[in-house]
């Protein structure tokens, strides 16, 4: 019997997809527990319609990531942290630091999406690359500069 998956099953197939399973499989299984349904010719056609409409939908997502990343290429950021004796940092800068300056300047990005290898801890200038979608990455020029001293 030939189903349409409604989910992803393993060592079966994805969601979407059209399988031929064993007839007791999908009357006892698949069917009823509505993880597919029967692969009639109307099923197909309204399948293939919505593969359409989605894949759509996934080219215009991307094409609007891509357009964001080129907007966040564009953001440099400065973070200023209190440095010791030979310029050695206070801690460091970590995502969270990325994120709320990037805020700051009216950039709104979720630290989760900041792809740093380990916090940043000396001053200079760093490419940050940025997850924007699935597929789609950005980089921000992030430089760490020396804080003023207290005064005191």
């Amino acid at each position: 019997m030939k189903v349409i998956l409604k989910e992803d099953i393993e060592h079966l197939g994805r969601m979407g997809d059209l399988v031929e399973v064993k007839d007791g499989f999908a009357r006892n299984y698949l069917l009823p527990k509505e993880k597919a349904f029967e692969a009639t010719l109307n099923n197909i056609r309204v399948l293939e319609h919505q593969k359409r409409l989605i894949n759509d939908k996934i080219r215009k997502e991307k094409k609007d990531a891509e357009e964001l990343a080129k907007k966040i290429s564009d953001f440099s950021v400065s973070i200023a942290v209190q440095v010791g004796e030979e310029d050695k940092l206070f801690g460091s800068v970590t995502s969270k630091d990325i994120a709320e300056a990037l805020a700051a300047q009216g950039l709104t990005v979720d630290r989760k999406q900041i792809l740093l290898e380990k916090p940043l801890k000396e001053l200079g200038e760093f490419a940050v690359p940025i997850k924007v979608q699935h597929e789609v990455h950005a980089q921000i020029k992030v430089s760490v500069i020396k804080a003023a001293p207290p005064e005191g």
